[in-house]
């Protein structure tokens, strides 16, 4: 029986890949409304009467309030148990869906995308968490891969579904989609999902004599990581360090995050088991983590932006240049599990994909103005073909060295990071494109004089805009060749990550 070998498998005596299956159901939509929003929003601005600016706040919401969760969601789960934890985050999450679908009102909205995203910022780490519960080491790699298709082909498929459902019908199906696969997900957990002796003996002793709840700890998550999504959102809008608003938010944020650190590796009951980076694997992986994290959301925000601007793309085929890559991911993931399992030790494969993904942003920063979908869409694949053999290893290396009962506390970190990562990833974006954009205007339009061929007599408007998309092109590839060397540069740091076991007894 899967419970006798693993006595902390969620499966019983279940086929344990029928608890995967069911566990990625309610996760993948989750991840897929981190950007299913998005083309949907000026659609959304005028149904509830605000402006493009503050409909914003409709993405940054669910950002704000899934950042804070995420720290504190491994400390949640072993709290109030790990399965009635996933399920009220489900219920939760169905029912806010519902009332974000109902709202008339910008406030209205907010409100509910806060409880949305609060909600499904503490699936996924639950259900990694299980996974590595109820799959042996050697199989780890093979069960994370089906966990990545969640993971990785929400984000590029929620684009091509929200456009299509706008266009189709009406912004609100956009959330009412979630509705009728929520509810599917909260009836087979129900019945198909255990919550094993040895997880409740977990919650048993964190209990006992009493919840001391770490007050000061969770204040300063809430402070420290609410305040960092916000100015990282604002970042670009609010001019960057100029803006006094995002001066006080950063320092805040810093000093906040670095109490917390300092307040967590004193505390005997921390809700950020902070002390989990003493392993050095566990360390490393969150840190590629993150970078995974800044290029794959940083790069999404990227590509649809530069069809729909330059190209001339509506929202629907501007999420096509993503969407194809996604079907690549879903081809790639199970090999990536069988060969992570099998074949190849997952720091070996980690290093050859950061150095493919490199390649693959370099090679993108040499496209230009005539290039066709099929290009964009290439160039995507190029990219996202690497991801399934950095995320499957990553995640089953990152649990090396850290304690079962603390596997919860570690999967809320680990995603952490990969949702930092994408917060910094689209803040650095889409402020060096601003910043570079003005720059290579400037020197276009040095060259633009009478001395050289531009006579007096010339139309200026046809000019002006030749000049800015050229200018603008010539951003995006720039960001291109940054995130490739930042691949190509970072990928030592995997050496460090230590040899995966090949057989190992499932007690060890």
């Amino acid at each position: 029986m899967a419970s006798a070998a693993l006595p902390r498998s969620a499966a019983g005596n279940r086929n344990p890949w029928l608890i995967a299956v069911i566990l990625s159901i309610a996760t993948f939509m989750q991840v897929l409304d981190t950007t299913i929003a998005n083309v949907a929003l000026y659609h959304i601005a005028g149904g509830l009467g605000a402006s493009q600016d503050e409909a914003t706040w409709v993405i940054t919401s669910y950002l704000v309030a899934s950042g804070i969760i995420l720290p504190v969601s491994g400390w949640l789960a072993t709290a109030i148990g790990r399965k009635r934890f996933y399920m009220t985050c489900v219920a939760l999450f169905t029912i806010s869906s519902v009332c974000c679908a109902l709202s008339t009102s910008l406030a209205a909205m907010v409100l509910a995308r806060v409880a949305q995203g609060a909600s499904g910022g503490g699936m996924a780490p639950v259900e990694q968490s299980i996974f590595a519960d109820t799959f042996p080491i050697e199989k780890r790699a093979q069960a994370f891969a089906l966990y990545g298709l969640t993971i990785v082909a929400a984000p590029a498929i929620g684009p091509v579904l929200g456009g299509w459902l706008t266009d189709t019908f009406s912004w609100h199906w956009v959330f009412l989609i979630n509705v009728p696969v929520c509810l599917l997900s909260l009836t087979l957990v129900h019945f198909f999902v255990d919550e094993p002796p040895a997880v409740r003996e977990d919650r048993r002793r964190l209990l006992a004599g009493g919840l001391r709840i770490d007050g000061i700890g969770f204040a300063l998550v809430v402070l420290g990581f609410g305040t960092l999504q916000i100015v990282l959102d604002r970042f670009q809008r609010e001019d960057g360090f100029s803006s006094p608003f995002i001066v006080t938010g950063a320092a805040v944020a810093i000093v906040s995050i670095v109490g917390l650190v300092i307040r967590e590796i004193a505390s005997p009951r921390p809700v950020v088991n902070v002390r989990l980076f003493r392993a050095r694997a566990f360390a490393v992986s969150n840190l590629v983590m993150f970078l995974v994290g800044f290029m794959l959301i940083g790069t999404t925000q990227l590509l649809p932006q530069l069809a729909q601007d330059l190209l001339g793309y509506d929202a629907f085929t501007a999420g096509l240049t993503l969407g194809v890559g996604g079907l690549v991911t879903l081809v790639a993931m199970p090999l990536a599990g069988i060969i992570a399992s099998k074949l190849v030790q997952p720091k070996w494969l980690i290093m050859i994909s950061l150095i493919g993904t490199g390649w693959s942003l370099v090679a993108a920063s040499h496209l230009n103005l005539d290039i066709a979908f099929w290009n964009i869409s290439l160039a995507r694949i190029l990219q996202v073909v690497w991801l399934p053999f950095l995320f499957v290893p990553l995640s089953a290396v990152s649990y090396v060295g850290v304690p079962p009962d603390q596997n919860n506390d570690a999967s809320a970190i680990f995603n952490l990071s990969r949702n930092l990562g994408g917060a910094f990833g689209v803040t650095f974006v889409t402020t060096l494109l601003q910043w570079r954009t003005q720059f290579h205007h400037a020197r276009l339009a040095e060259h633009i004089t009478p001395y050289n061929g531009y006579g007096w007599g010339t139309p200026l408007a046809p000019i002006a805009r030749v000049v800015q998309a050229q200018a603008a092109v010539m951003s995006y590839l720039d960001i291109f060749w940054v995130l490739g060397m930042m691949a190509l540069v970072v990928w030592p740091v995997v050496l460090l990550l230590p040899r995966m076991p090949r057989r190992v007894a499932a007690t060890a």
